[in-house]
């Protein structure tokens, strides 16, 4: 896939989809698309926004944002820093639309 091609974002368990930019962070990406996730600093810190993916990649924005290593191995993420890799499938409970 071309890295300006979008990619097909699910979030459990409400089955909803979205598309996101490999650029963009998967917060901004979801308020794009009229999808709320918990958030607060958005710099990594705060842990707000923990969300896990059971599928895909993505890449932060900082060096390393605050989460332990056995949650980012447990497939932990911080979406106010995370951008997608690929398709990916986020799970996140609070989630709500807009």
């Amino acid at each position: 896939m071309a890295g300006d091609t979008p990619v097909s974002i699910t979030l459990v368990p409400q089955d909803w989809q979205f598309d996101a930019a490999r650029n963009e962070t998967l917060l901004l990406s979801a308020a794009r698309a009229g999808i709320v996730l918990p958030s607060s600093c958005r710099n990594g810190t705060c842990r707000t926004c923990i969300s896990r993916i059971t599928g895909g990649q993505v890449h932060y924005l900082i060096e390393w944002p605050g989460l332990s290593a056995e949650e980012k191995r447990d497939g932990y993420i911080l979406p106010c820093v995370a951008c997608p890799q690929t398709d990916l499938t986020l799970e996140n409970r609070a989630a709500r639309r807009a």
